[in-house]
């Protein structure tokens, strides 16, 4: 493997949400804080965005095209890029303490997107799921909501509470869309990173981005940290597999968190990395309806 290298120079203040379109060889991501959506062509090396009104949280692409995305006011789909934003759920939490942070959908389309706390006084961040114009509640006990990934026999979803540095397995009914036996998958020790975005391997290794450690880590299904890979910013905040062989792992980082030293020394802070690896990611399922 190859050391990590800046792939898109973004300067956001809070790259998140990296998402490999395996049918275009586009990379988005979103900046939160400046409620901006990107898209990155690997071909043309085009980057496009797009400003909201208010803070973008995670998205998913659309099986039909377009997207769905979690906003602070909750959640809607688009049909393109450019494409008036239509209500799919409206929050029912307050918006000034809370908002949408991270997100995928399963392998049947259902759409999964948690909520983070901002006063961080209590376990108020939770996990929705969205499915044929239903929510559910899957968890409430975060500060905040971040990690969420799935097992590639969909039998276990990842689910991390950042603050407290901890990350949970849950039993996933792929059926139902139930999760059930929450236990901890991985707690780490203070002051040397927090477990933000993370992707899960095609052999079943969870990649967390540790906010604050300055890397990104590969942990075994068992648990164990397999390999640790410097990233060039204080603040990684997710990753996601892309590429054309699904072997490039995308890290998107923060800026506005960075002290004017940090930026000194990490002056790409803000934009998304690649690293390539030896294993290859599992294709991003699309949003059903």
């Amino acid at each position: 493997m190859t050391d990590m290298q800046c792939a898109v120079n973004a300067q956001a203040t809070l790259a998140e949400c990296p998402r490999w379109d395996e049918r275009t060889q586009t990379l988005y991501f979103v900046d939160i804080d400046s409620f901006i959506l990107y898209a990155y062509d690997t071909k043309s090396n085009d980057l496009t965005r797009r400003e909201f009104d208010e803070e973008i949280g995670c998205f998913s692409l659309d099986e039909h095209g377009g997207f769905i995305a979690a906003f602070r006011s909750g959640v809607y789909t688009f049909d393109g890029f450019t494409a008036d934003l239509k209500p799919y759920w409206l929050a029912t939490y307050d918006q000034k303490t809370t908002r949408f942070n991270d997100g995928r959908c399963d392998a049947k389309g259902r759409f999964l997107a948690g909520t983070m706390y901002s006063p961080k006084d209590a376990f108020n961040g939770a996990l929705h799921q969205f499915s044929q114009g239903q929510e559910t509640l899957i968890d409430q006990a975060a500060w905040t909501s971040n990690g969420l990934a799935f097992s590639p026999d969909n039998k276990i979803m990842y689910y991390s509470d950042t603050p407290n540095h901890v990350v949970y397995q849950f039993d996933y009914n792929l059926e139902t869309g139930m999760a059930t036996n929450k236990r901890v998958f991985i707690e780490f020790p203070r002051g040397n990173g927090r477990p933000d975005g993370a992707a899960v391997d095609s052999e079943g290794n969870y990649w967390s981005a540790l906010y604050q450690g300055q890397r990104v880590v590969k942990i075994s299904p068992q648990g164990k940290i397999l390999e640790e890979h410097p990233v060039p910013a204080t603040y990684p905040t997710m990753v996601a597999f892309g590429g054309p062989e699904m072997k490039t792992l995308f890290v998107s980082t923060c800026r506005g968190a960075q002290t004017a030293e940090e930026l000194k020394q990490f002056p790409q802070a803000g934009g998304i990395f690649a690293l390539k690896t030896n294993v290859r990611g599992q294709t991003e399922p699309r949003f059903a309806g």
